[in-house]
This record gives structure tokens, sequence and C-alpha cells, in this order.
């Protein structure tokens, strides 16, 4: 890492997509951010955002705000992508949070980045961590942390803190799920005070071979969320029946101006 990094690049200005300020970019372009906080030991956190993040900061202004604050706020889905190319960003890309996951941790193998897993149970934890090294041998998975199914005490806060500064990670990946990860990345970015925090939800459960992922060919169509309701209706029905037609609904309505969505506060 450069002891004396360059001027940081400046980025493009986020899209506005229903008061949520999500940056259009590219693979490439978010690795290469992510990298250079890395080389300047800048601690920032990462919001894998698809529609059901835009649409819990809808319901929840506080959530709306972590975005806001977030050093990158990616597009997660597709939904997010076309609507960025319809707002004039033709490069946009999909940065898929597990995909961003194997990206990274492929490039930390020449790089030498030290990871850091937090969520989960241990069992998940233990596989994760083997399947990630076994993909990419010489990754360095320095920690691993499932916190309780509650909210933790003040002594658990800090010894996890404690935990996680001593194994001196360059990135904590967060698997928890939305609006979890995100408000935990808020709250401990500035108290961790180094590495990026990254959340991505199902990653976790993805890579630890726990659950399948949709085929690619769904998710370049906007499919994805057709998949996992099959594949979880109990957990997931609600979500996705309540939140497709509302998201399309509030698009409607802002497209016509009889919906005001709050200001984005885009870069």
């Amino acid at each position: 890492m450069s002891s004396s990094p360059a001027a940081a690049t400046p980025r493009p200005p986020r899209v506005d997509i229903l008061g949520v300020g999500v940056d259009a970019s590219t693979m490439a372009a978010a690795l290469g951010t992510i990298e250079d906080w890395i080389s300047r030991g800048e601690p920032r956190y990462v919001c894998v955002t698809g529609m059901h993040g835009v649409m819990e900061c809808q319901r929840d202004e506080q959530l709306r705000r972590i975005h806001q604050g977030a050093g990158l706020v990616t597009t997660d889905g597709m939904p997010l992508v076309w609507l960025c190319r319809l707002k004039g960003r033709r490069n946009v890309e999909r940065v898929y949070g597990p995909d961003l996951m194997l990206a990274l941790c492929a490039r930390s193998v020449s790089r030498g980045y030290r990871h850091f897993l937090y969520g989960a149970t241990p069992q998940v934890l233990d596989t994760l961590a083997t399947r990630l090294v076994a993909r990419c041998p010489g990754l360095q998975v320095v920690g691993t942390y499932a916190p309780p199914f509650r909210a933790p005490t003040a002594e658990e806060e800090d010894a996890i803190l404690r935990q996680i500064r001593a194994a001196r990670p360059d990135i904590v990946w967060i698997g928890l799920s939305t609006p979890k990860q995100e408000r935990w990345m808020a709250d401990h970015v500035a108290r961790l005070a180094g590495p990026v925090l990254i959340g991505v939800g199902a990653a976790f459960d993805f890579h630890a071979g726990l659950k399948r992922q949709a085929p690619r060919w769904m998710q370049r169509n906007g499919l994805e969320w057709l998949f996992r309701l099959l594949s979880e209706p109990r957990r997931l029905a609600r979500r996705y029946l309540t939140n497709i037609p509302l998201f399309a609904w509030y698009l409607l309505l802002d497209a016509v101006g009889l919906r005001r969505s709050p200001p984005s506060h885009a870069r």
C-alpha cells in the first residue's frame, strides 16, 4: 500500500431513485474506489442496494440518511441499473454483492488485503471462510464473528470492536439482512477507524453453499427475485409481492409529479 497516495479520482454525481442516491458505476470502478480507500486507510462503508433497500428507505428516514452517508451505494439489482440508464447514465453496470465479494477476494491475494467476516452463525462462517480460501488460495481471512440473535450488550459490543481492531482487517464483510447491516456499518465505521465495511447480505449463504444463486440469465433479465421467491416463499413472499408493485407505483407517481421523493443530496 502506497505511503503517499495520489489524489482521489472524483466520481460522478449519484442518480436519485425515489430519494436514494445510487452510484451509477461499474464493477471495475467500484473495485478501484474501494482499493483507493484501503490504500489511504479511509474508513468507509458500502451499501449494496437493490429495489428492497430503496423501498426500505421509503419507510425509514434514518436508513435513507445512512445510504446518503455511504461511500458507495451500488446497483445490486437490475431495476436500479435500468433506471440509471433511463436517467442518462448509459455505462452503468450491475454491481452485485456476491460478485463484488469474489472480485475483491481474488484481488486480495496479490495485494495482501486482510478480511474479517461478521454475521450469520459460527458454522456458516467456518464454511464460508474455508470455501473462500479454497477459491482464492492465499486469501487472508483474519477473523470471524457471529453476533447473537438479539441486541448485544455494551460489553459484547466493546469486545467485538476489540477483536476486529486486533485482527487489523482491510475489509469487514457484513452478512446481515437489510436494514440491519446498514445500521451496523453506519454505527461502527467511525469506531473501527480503518477498515472498509461492505454489507453483502445473502452473499454469505451463497458462497457458503447454503443457498443457490439464480442462473445468470435470470439475473441479467431482472428475474432473480422470482428465483429467490420460489426458493424461499415463506420468508420472501411478503417482501417481493409488496415491494415490487409499490416500487413501480412510486416510480409512476414520481414521473408524473404526483409524489415528491425526499432529496437524495446526491453527490
